[in-house]
């Protein structure tokens, strides 16, 4: 209902009143808050209030979360843009994890080394992929007041998108103004004190740059996410 400007002020004074800098600037006390989603929500939101000196510390909760997310999510997000397995089809040139691994030993009995006690895998044998990897990802992610939890969960699986080469992903936040975090996604902790909670929810503006973006239809994802 506030303006970003007055909501700035009244995150500082609030800051001060309830003494939560010394909380930001004393790693012994945030030590024994639990870290989660909700803390790394509420630190994401304070981010324009929170002092200099303390966001080193503040860094060190998001961080601790965010690793913590990233492992849980990495690998099956990983599976997920590759393909699943189609082990009706075969593939007469598998990547490791592609590998139907009875088939090759059985086709490479005649080539088992006594001298090492093993089998040289002349003819691999895998698995095909039952789709076609993914190009192009845009995530556009509503920042109003109310989706704080939901755009530390978006920064942080847009970080792992962009660690996987097979796809391009770009990151795009907005409330009325519309702003490109694509380069921080390096460092989900970058991206989530990237961004301003607060403000109106302008969906057109959003969409009107995403499309600026798009240049291979037919290879792209676009998400919105939004309340």
């Amino acid at each position: 209902y506030f303006p970003s400007s007055v909501v700035s002020v009244m995150q500082k004074d609030a800051m001060e009143k309830l003494n939560l800098k010394s909380m930001l600037t004393e790693p012994e006390l945030l030590s024994t808050l639990t870290p989660d989603i909700n803390l790394v929500a509420t630190l994401a939101s304070l981010s324009q209030a929170i002092p200099a000196k303390s966001k080193a510390t503040a860094r060190l909760v998001v961080r601790k979360v965010a690793d913590e997310l990233i492992a849980k999510l990495k690998s099956p997000t990983q599976q997920a843009i590759a393909g699943a397995l189609n082990k009706a089809q075969r593939n007469n040139r598998p990547r490791l994890n592609e590998m139907d691994w009875q088939r090759t030993i059985k086709a490479n009995l005649k080539h088992y080394q006594k001298d090492f006690k093993t089998i040289i895998p002349q003819q691999k044998i895998g698995f095909a992929r039952k789709r076609s990897s993914l190009k192009d990802i845009i995530l556009l992610v509503d920042q109003s007041g109310s989706m704080a939890t939901s755009v530390v969960y978006s920064s942080i699986f847009a970080a792992v998108l962009a660690s996987i080469p097979a796809v391009n992903t770009r990151l795009i936040v907005f409330d009325t103004a519309v702003v490109d975090l694509t380069d921080k996604l390096s460092d989900p902790v970058d991206v989530i004190f990237g961004t301003q909670l607060g403000g109106g929810t302008d969906i057109n503006s959003a969409l009107g740059y995403a499309e600026s973006l798009v240049v291979r239809p037919t290879d792209t994802v676009l998400v919105l996410i939004s309340d």
